[in-house]
């Protein structure tokens, strides 16, 4: 009893008689426009008469008016707000967006013209039934009532047989619930089929998840190489810096000289971490930033290869750079890339090469910029992890998207890294 009583009467049904009365709140203009075409025909004097045979034609001319109206593009997003909210039905088994294609066009339109056409049923009978229900069901204590046409018509005027108009009045009002429950169940269980995405609307989801996709790795490998190359310099520049003055100060005076060249060590440590830390916090604001605007579309501000002279300074290592060519001028794109390619490499060289030197070499030869990197092995060689768009892996990544091609490993004692960029009409594509 209680489960039917909830059915009937519970939140969601209500929830859902709300949204058939809104339906045929939505069908009144095209009601209306359907007593204007009814009406000449039916020889009435008036749009609004009585006569049942005027108020279901217009019935039955407004119902192919909505279903023209529904295939505007919006009708499928307003319907999706509405039954969403109101129908009880998860919302990830509708559709996003304006309807488009046939098909789509079609079932928003065969949703638009059920919801209005069956609201406008349930809310007729929402506004006629409860009225004359609650008369019939108080003909027993009305002499006035039974003595009407209403008590002549169900022959219901005589006292003893009046008692039987309680139970019907109240039958109707539950047999109204009933209707309008069954009615809003029927539109929930239609809403899925009929509002639910098609391929296109599927395919079109998963464009936009693989493009929000990319956008996070390409954030992510942004924030690794940023992050991990000046962590790692700047703990090495910390950790020679330390060791400067751990040793000066057990000098002895024939070492001050000597200690004092130290301390010039130590000053340019102490600016290249001060230069590494300002870089990165610039890029992290950068990262963060457009993390903060939630763009996909947007443009990262990362340096490119005109801030090479700042990476080298900050490397915490003994870097020989060399320069063929005029970089500045490469796209935008590929200038970027290749800058985070120097860093990864410079990342990696800080921690295994144990103070050798690193040699760096960019050479822009025609189309192609040319970056190689090498150092001698005197600890573990870095390896490019499975897991992920990290280290060398991400070199091979960020390669491969501009075309371009990476690899790394060791040759004679050395740990080589080598990319090739294109910069032709191929290269810096996004």
């Amino acid at each position: 009893m209680r489960r039917a009583a909830e059915a009937l009467f519970g939140q969601r049904a209500r929830r859902r008689w709300l949204h058939l009365i809104l339906g045929g709140a939505v069908f009144m203009p095209y009601w209306l426009v359907g007593t204007v075409v009814m009406g000449p025909l039916t020889d009435s004097g008036s749009m609004f008469t009585n006569s049942l045979a005027v108020q279901f034609g217009a019935y039955a001319v407004g119902l192919p008016l909505a279903a023209l109206t529904a295939l505007f593009p919006l009708t499928r997003p307003m319907s999706v707000a509405a039954a969403r909210a109101l129908c009880g039905v998860a919302p990830g088994r509708f559709a996003e967006g304006p309807a488009r294609g046939r098909d789509a066009k079609a079932r928003t339109a065969g949703w638009f013209t059920l919801h209005l056409g069956a609201g406008a049923l349930v809310s007729g009978a929402s506004l006629a039934l409860p009225p004359f229900a609650l008369a019939v069901a108080a003909l027993p204590f009305s002499a006035e009532l039974r003595g009407s046409e209403l008590g002549q018509f169900w022959h219901l005027d005589r006292p003893w047989l009046a008692w039987a108009g309680l139970p019907l009045g109240l039958l109707m009002l539950l047999g109204l619930a009933a209707a309008a429950a069954a009615t809003g169940a029927l539109l929930a269980a239609a809403a899925p089929r009929l509002l639910g995405p098609s391929p296109a609307d599927r395919l079109a989801a998963a464009e936009r998840r693989a493009a929000e996709l990319a956008v996070r790795n390409r954030l992510a490998r942004e924030l690794h190489d940023s992050v991990g190359h000046a962590l790692s310099a700047v703990t090495l520049q910390a950790g020679a810096a330390r060791r400067v003055l751990h040793a000066r100060a057990g000098t002895n005076a024939d070492a001050e000289a000597e200690a004092d060249a130290d301390l010039g060590f130590v000053r340019e440590a102490l600016t290249a971490i001060e230069e590494t830390t300002r870089r990165t916090v610039g890029e992290l604001d950068s990262v963060l930033g457009l993390l903060r605007s939630g763009e996909d579309d947007g443009e990262l501000t990362a340096p490119g290869l005109e801030a090479l002279d700042a990476l080298v300074r900050g490397a915490g290592s003994a870097v020989e750079l060399t320069v063929r060519g005029d970089p500045t001028g490469l796209p935008e794109a590929v200038s970027r890339e290749a800058y985070r390619i120097v860093q990864e490499g410079l990342t990696n060289a800080v921690r295994y090469a144990r103070g050798e030197t690193v040699t760096a070499r960019i050479a822009l030869s025609g189309d192609e910029l040319e970056i190689t990197m090498e150092n001698p092995l005197t600890g573990t060689a870095p390896v490019a992890r499975p897991d992920g768009g990290r280290g060398l892996r991400g070199i091979t990544e960020r390669a491969r998207l501009l075309g371009g091609t990476a690899e790394a490993g060791p040759v004679n004692g050395h740990w080589l890294l080598s990319a090739r960029l294109p910069v032709g009409p191929t290269g810096g594509a996004r």
